[in-house]
């Protein structure tokens, strides 16, 4: 099993008892997942969920909240993932911007209709961050950073950095 998970963002979206799902092929198989992928090089969580909720759905996300932080090991695929998942709305939708390649739909299904497609679920993650969104996880967002790149702080970040009580009194 690698102990080099692949980084994972997911986005979990209730409206009207509704979950935002993807249908999507992966192989040979039709699967359920949230609205999800892996960050790219550079990219930061947050910018990531959104372009990933978008790509996929065609809907513009907007976090609120971090649900929680999830490893999942593929043993029959010797990998593993490591997910984070925001909950959020929904704001915006284009019906007419192409989906990316896999994904054949976006739908709306609740908690019931998803435990009822259970064997068809990407993973064991796409119900425990469903569950744990209603079970009332809700972290703020700047728990989960990622703001170091090459180990050099970007100038904005820095700048809050220095602009913070506890930084100001060290220097």
């Amino acid at each position: 099993m690698s102990m080099r998970p692949d980084l994972t963002v997911a986005a979990v979206v209730e409206r009207d008892g509704q979950f935002l799902l993807v249908e999507e092929r992966v192989g040979n198989r039709m699967v359920f997942n949230q609205p999800a992928g892996h960050v790219e090089r550079g990219e930061q969580f947050l910018d990531a969920v959104i372009r990933e909720t978008m790509e996929e759905t065609a809907w513009t996300f907007r976090p609120h909240a971090l649900i929680g932080i999830y490893l999942w090991e593929h043993t029959e695929k010797q990998r593993s993932f490591l997910r984070v998942a925001y909950a959020g709305e929904v704001i915006e939708h284009d019906p007419h911007r192409p989906l990316d390649r896999g994904i054949e739909r976006a739908v709306w299904l609740d908690r019931d209709q998803i435990v009822a497609r259970s064997a068809r679920l990407r993973s064991p993650m796409v119900l425990k961050c469903i569950d744990d969104y209603l079970d009332g996880s809700r972290y703020p967002l700047d728990v989960a950073k990622h703001v170091l790149k090459d180990g050099i702080l970007s100038p904005e970040v820095r700048a809050r950095t220095l602009e913070h009580p506890a930084i100001n009194r060290l220097i």
